[in-house]
Order: C-alpha cells, then structure tokens, then sequence
C-alpha cells in the first residue's frame, strides 16, 4: 500500500514555489519538503486544509492511493 504525494504537481499548476507555500501555510520549508518526498508518516488535517484553501484544490488532488503490486 502506498500514498502517493503529488504536491509538486499542483503547485506546478499554480505556478507557486514551495518555500512561498510553506510561509502561507505556517509550516517550516523543511516540514514540506519531507510531506512532498513522500517520507512523512503522518499529516495533519489542519495543514491539509492549509494547503488545499491555498492552492485552491481537494485533499484528491494532492493525496492517492496507489496499490502495491505482489
């Protein structure tokens, strides 16, 4: 099972660069950069609405799932 992060894809659309998402959203741009590598474990709902009511988008646009293949 693996979650997929596509946060660079979005900010891409929105023409936004990370360090300037990471100031309006209040987290640290190291913080964002470990979310957007994929090595976070966790994520909290309340950065997840910062993100998505700045990027204008929905948690689907930025979280997938994706099935491991056996």
């Amino acid at each position: 099972m693996a979650i997929i992060i596509n946060l660079d894809v979005m900010l891409a659309k929105r023409k936004m660069k990370s360090a300037e998402l990471a100031e309006t959203i209040g987290i640290t741009p190291q913080n964002l950069s470990v979310l957007k590598s994929g090595k976070a474990k966790a994520i909290r709902f309340s950065t997840l609405e910062a993100i998505c009511a700045t990027l204008q988008c929905q948690p689907g646009d930025i979280l997938e799932f994706q099935q491991d293949e056996s």
